[in-house]
């Protein structure tokens, strides 16, 4: 999970189906405007190039019980329906982090350890934070079901595959310390448009001590105090 910086003003479908008793939130502005902000990426598990787009709600609307979230524009979200179906749970109703309003490098670790997935809060009080970490870990490891099972496995998979990308190419940087070639294929690697970008980038955090020429691409702003002052009321 990475910062999305998403665009203003709101789609305008949203104040006109708003007014309907049974509008649409997921008419053709919102899902280009979705699919631009996000990269065309599952803001939680980071699959980039969707091909099972879901337009998800941050905070539930449950069926009626909260109607001013169903078409607010800063609680639509661009998932797959992987993500969708597991976040789909009464555990997660109370929220995760909101990555359009708070920077999740800032306050989460993401790591792939040996065959497991490790995301944890830097702020072990912070339940929005756990929520999240439990959530983005599911993502990779629920088997619940069998169609779980392979589209779990899949995102792992895919997440192993652009690691060992940026793990070749830091092989060849340090073969060749001075190639230019290396260094912009990394820096492509690391931008937040890519595919589970803050594995990567937390990777390369982590070694700052021998990659040091790269820490200019995987820079972030100090954190503004605890968590909920950076990102606001998200209710």
């Amino acid at each position: 999970m990475v910062k999305i910086e998403r665009s203003f003003p709101a789609p305008k479908s949203l104040a006109v189906e708003a007014q309907k008793s049974n509008g649409r939130y997921d008419c053709q502005d919102v899902i280009e405007r979705l699919r631009s902000d996000f990269h065309n990426k599952c803001y939680i598990c980071e699959m980039k190039d969707l091909q099972d787009p879901n337009v998800e709600h941050l905070l539930p609307h449950k069926n009626g019980k909260f109607p001013e979230r169903k078409f607010d524009w800063g609680n639509l979200f661009w998932s797959c329906g992987h993500c969708n179906g597991i976040k789909n749970n009464s555990k997660y109703d109370e929220g995760i982090l909101d990555c359009c309003k708070a920077d999740p490098e800032k306050y989460m670790y993401f790591g792939l350890e040996g065959n497991e997935v490790i995301v944890n809060s830097f702020d072990s009080e912070d339940e929005t934070l756990k929520r999240t970490g439990m959530l983005i870990m599911e993502t990779f490891s629920l088997k619940n079901t069998g169609m779980r099972t392979y589209t779990s496995s899949e995102r792992y998979k895919q997440l192993q595959k652009e690691m060992n990308l940026l793990y070749k190419q830091l092989e060849e940087l340090h073969r060749s310390p001075e190639s230019q070639i290396v260094i912009r294929i990394i820096q492509s690697l690391l931008r937040r448009e890519s595919a589970f970008a803050a594995f990567k980038r937390c990777y390369i955090r982590r070694h700052a001590a021998e990659y040091p020429q790269l820490q200019q691409y995987v820079e972030l702003e100090e954190p503004s105090g605890r968590l909920g002052a950076e990102q606001g009321n998200i209710r």
